[in-house]
């Protein structure tokens, strides 16, 4: 780790995707995919992943599901989609088949229109999406829930930040600086106000209004000295991102990161997550089991920081 307090921010880069792609992969729940894979059942899938990057959730999520498969892959930057056609040619599904792959270049600000949404989810058997729900806004979120519900279409969406960070040791300052990282996920965008770590609660009541089956579970990243860089440019962008929302904080986040940084190997943190799988009403009885139900509150006590795992600031960058 480096004790520099202004490094690049980690933005949607590439570099930084590929960071946190496995930590990703390791935190996402696997009880919530079971179910999902009981509710599609055998047959033919065509799946669109919203605001896709590299493809990361269809690497993770192709050889789990049976096949044949298509993915048609969303996101706004069609760098990024390069990188995603490349790094997925080759995947395979649960039973070994190749997976057809599509990229679509997609303003996902085109969600708050039922119309738009339904049209570029058309054809789709499901919908997926990976920390993408705190970037979205309120409307864009009942847009793509209207979706969902005209044709009963599920959706497994995961890894939207839940508001809460546990660092260890502690610092006094810890509470202000988590604070204030809140706030900067909350702000308003181009004039989009952007949901943040309300995203997973307003997400669950939302395509619950119309009349979609919510399921949840967490899915926190645990980090810590054998992911010591994801850990650092977390970190940075955690702090960074703190200060930006709150200048006051300016002052001190320097001396805040380096004396975080200086602990190297001592330090973990935990990042909660929550993940969610939608179903139509008629698949509510595949959904039973034993992870909470989506209004459950967030459980923090049995998820002790513990070196590796997951965790973020916002979006792709810190969340």
């Amino acid at each position: 780790m480096t004790d520099r307090a202004d490094p690049p921010a980690p933005g949607f880069a590439p570099d930084w995707l590929d960071l946190r792609e496995p930590a990703d992969g390791a935190a996402r729940s696997g009880a919530l995919v079971d179910r999902l894979r009981t509710a599609l059942g055998e047959r033919p899938l065509e799946i669109h992943d919203l605001g896709s990057g590299t493809g990361s959730m269809a690497r993770w999520l192709a050889p789990q599901l049976p096949g044949p498969q298509r993915w048609v892959l969303h996101d706004h930057d069609a760098a990024l989609l390069a990188v995603a056609a490349r790094r997925c040619a080759g995947l395979r599904d649960a039973h070994g088949q190749p997976v057809a792959i599509e990229t679509r270049a997609t303003e996902l600000g085109r969600l708050h229109s039922v119309e738009l949404a339904g049209a570029d989810l058309a054809g789709a058997d499901l919908v997926t999406a990976s920390a993408l729900l705190d970037l979205l806004t309120a409307a864009e979120l009942d847009g793509l829930a209207a979706a969902c519900a005209d044709t009963g279409r599920p959706a497994l969406l995961t890894l939207s930040v839940a508001g809460h960070v546990e660092l260890d040791p502690p610092d006094p300052r810890d509470r202000e600086f988590a604070a204030a990282f809140d706030a900067h996920q909350r702000r308003a965008v181009a004039g989009r106000q952007l949901l943040g770590p309300d995203a997973p609660q307003v997400a669950a009541a939302t395509f619950a209004r119309h009349g979609l089956h919510v399921r949840s579970a967490d899915s926190p990243w645990r980090l810590g000295p054998d992911r010591a860089e994801l850990t650092a440019r977390w970190l940075h962008g955690w702090v960074a991102a703190a200060a930006e929302q709150r200048p006051d904080l300016r002052g001190t986040a320097a001396g805040y990161l380096a004396d975080r940084l200086r602990m190297r190997i001592g330090l973990t943190a935990l990042v909660l997550h929550r993940d969610l799988l939608v179903l139509p009403d008629g698949d509510r009885a595949s959904s039973r089991g034993t992870d909470r139900p989506a209004d459950a509150p967030v459980r923090t006590g049995d998820a002790t920081p513990s070196p590796g795992g997951t965790g973020e600031p916002r979006g792709r960058g810190p969340a």
